[in-house]
């Protein structure tokens, strides 16, 4: 069961990671930041390569492994998946966000990349992300991993007929 659970968190996870991803470009021109976590992932590991599928890659397994996590910590906890979701994606990106200005002194592509030390807009356009993964997630792990329904059981028959 475990392991059913956690592969259900890490197929909720990739795809609300792809759904994140994949609405980068309108959320570029609505805040008015050139911050794309699929770049900054892509770049860290091949700045003058193919970074795009790279990134893409490396955002979609990041988005598998807290799924599985985020699954198999939310097991005990009442309430509804999308709250949960959004609360645990709230609680990284308030988490890691510090680390945006040791991104920005020590990225190999630091100076091709939106700085995100200090940028509030950044900072906004990062907590929509996480606000949508997180809903994604919680609602499609809820979904993936929802307890079969069993039906009642019916007294054993006695063999005889009415």
């Amino acid at each position: 069961m475990t392991v059913r659970r956690a592969a259900g968190g890490a197929a909720a996870g990739a795809v609300a990671a792809t759904v994140w991803a994949a609405q980068q470009p309108l959320d570029k021109r609505v805040f008015g930041s050139r911050y794309d976590d699929v770049e900054l992932l892509g770049k860290l590991v091949a700045p003058r390569g193919p970074w795009r599928p790279v990134g893409m890659a490396m955002h979609g397994a990041n988005g598998a492994a807290f799924g599985a996590v985020y699954a198999l910590a939310r097991r005990p906890l009442p309430g509804p998946g999308l709250a949960h979701g959004v609360a645990a994606a709230m609680v990284e990106n308030l988490g890691f966000w510090p680390l945006g200005r040791l991104i920005d002194r020590f990225h190999p592509a630091r100076r091709e990349l939106e700085p995100l030390g200090g940028n509030r807009r950044a900072l906004a356009q990062a907590t929509w992300r996480h606000l949508l993964f997180g809903a994604v997630l919680g609602v499609l792990e809820e979904a993936l991993n929802r307890s079969p329904v069993r039906s009642p059981q019916l007294p054993p028959s006695t063999g005889r007929s009415a």
